[in-house]
């Protein structure tokens, strides 16, 4: 079997899945019961000044009977007593000295606070800190959380404060509501982060109930704007995980993946374009820490089949392939291939290529009864949409057609370097 252990930044780990700071992660008990389920390691939810949660706290997004595709909460920070965290930390990583165990922090933005806190962390035999400089709700409007995350400067100067007194790696947490996450994980690293983790959850409200008039979750006729995050995010956070590993100033700085990781092809998508650890939390809220043995068993045997012997081998794998929209080819020629056979005759490619793309279908009834379709060759762009719409699996795919033409780029064809191959639009 391939070897799923890893280092990132000085913390080691059995294997690459963490639990992320948050609901799963509030208890000793919990952290527990999930290493002894087979996670990696842990961030436990994030410790600060005392709070009070509110009691209403979550609300969920579903798609097409798909429970929770996003799930979103106005929860903030653990509101159990630090001293009552402390201890069960230190208990944790007594018993289980092999996992990780990174303690989440957030508080006012003052020096002194900030040593104070890292000193107490340290001395329960943490392995990590992780800086949550991303909490869209509540504890920014206290100055905290992605008010700091969405300023450079607060970002490097709380990070430069941690670093100074800190002898364990700092992992820095990042906002994902800002422009250019770039930007924000350069002023990590200037600060002197070990890594980043990211991302965090994504400003949101979920839904609004049309009868009270009131958004959800629901707090005495009012709510707030929450955290997003859930399946419905992992496309953000992949972005943004992939633009940090190939920003030349940042491509060194290891990541912990984070955002809508509910099975091992979600965390090998997260370690191909970057990521070295990855973080579950809406995966287990919903179907609790049971996951992990179809996680590292999936994991473990792609790498097998992929002749990896360890997981380390498949990091970054995909950076290179990602690149500005200027140097793709635009020679690249693919066209839709509709399978007859497989073909259930519901006529969805038709309507969606007919009134949503480049009426590239044609369609007509057939003696059976259903809709017979078919590929208009000189009219497909070859735009993908209707595999996507087709509920059969693989009855349409997309087939590379050969051209007498060279590769070609937008900047190619711009300078009068290259030349274009004949287009669809040519013929009508």
């Amino acid at each position: 079997m391939a070897d799923l252990s890893i280092n990132i930044a000085g913390i080691k780990s059995p294997n690459p899945f963490w639990l992320a700071s948050a609901p799963p992660t509030n208890t000793g008990d919990q952290v527990m019961r999930a290493f002894d389920a087979g996670w990696g390691g842990a961030v436990w939810k994030t410790l600060g000044e005392p709070i009070v949660n509110t009691w209403s706290r979550y609300s969920a997004v579903d798609l097409q009977g798909r429970k929770i595709m996003g799930l979103n909460n106005i929860e903030l920070i653990t509101d159990r007593p630090l001293d009552v965290n402390f201890r069960e930390i230190a208990e944790v990583k007594r018993r289980y000295p092999n996992h990780a165990v990174i303690v989440s922090l957030m508080v006012e933005s003052n020096r002194e606070t900030w040593h104070e806190m890292v000193k107490r962390t340290e001395d329960t035999g943490a392995d990590g800190i992780e800086l949550n400089f991303g909490c869209p709700h509540g504890m920014s409007e206290r100055g905290m959380g992605s008010a700091v995350g969405q300023v450079p400067d607060y970002t490097c100067q709380i990070t430069e404060w941690v670093k100074e007194v800190a002898t364990i790696p700092v992992l820095v947490k990042l906002t994902p509501n800002i422009t250019d996450i770039t930007f924000a994980a350069r002023a990590a690293k200037q600060g002197g982060a070990d890594g980043v983790s990211l991302i965090n959850t994504i400003n949101s409200i979920t839904s609004v109930d049309l009868d009270s008039f009131a958004p959800r979750p629901t707090v005495a006729g009012k709510s707030s704007h929450g955290g997003y995050c859930g399946p419905a995010v992992k496309p953000i956070a992949l972005n943004m995980v992939s633009a940090i590993a190939a920003d030349p100033a940042t491509a060194d700085l290891p990541i912990s993946g984070i955002g809508g990781i509910s099975t091992w092809r979600d965390a090998a998508e997260f370690i191909l374009l970057g990521s070295t650890s990855v973080q579950v939390c809406t995966a287990v809220m919903h179907y609790g820490f049971r996951i992990i043995e179809d996680m590292v068993d999936g994991l473990s045997n792609y790498l097998d089949e992929k002749g990896m012997a360890s997981v380390n081998e498949l990091r970054g794998r995909s950076v290179a392939r990602i690149d500005n929209w200027k140097n793709l080819d635009l020679n690249y020629v693919v066209r839709a291939h509709i399978d007859q056979e497989a073909c259930i005759g519901c006529g969805l490619c038709y309507t969606a290529c007919n009134d949503g793309a480049h009426q590239a279908i044609a369609a007509e009834p057939s003696d059976n009864g259903r809709t017979l379709v078919s590929v208009i060759e000189d009219a497909c762009v070859g735009c993908n949409l209707c595999s996507l719409v087709c509920p059969v699996n693989n009855c349409i795919s997309m087939k590379q057609i050969p051209v007498e033409a060279d590769p070609c780029s937008w900047e190619q064809y711009q300078s009068g370097t290259g030349t274009l191959a004949p287009r669809p639009q040519d013929n009508h």
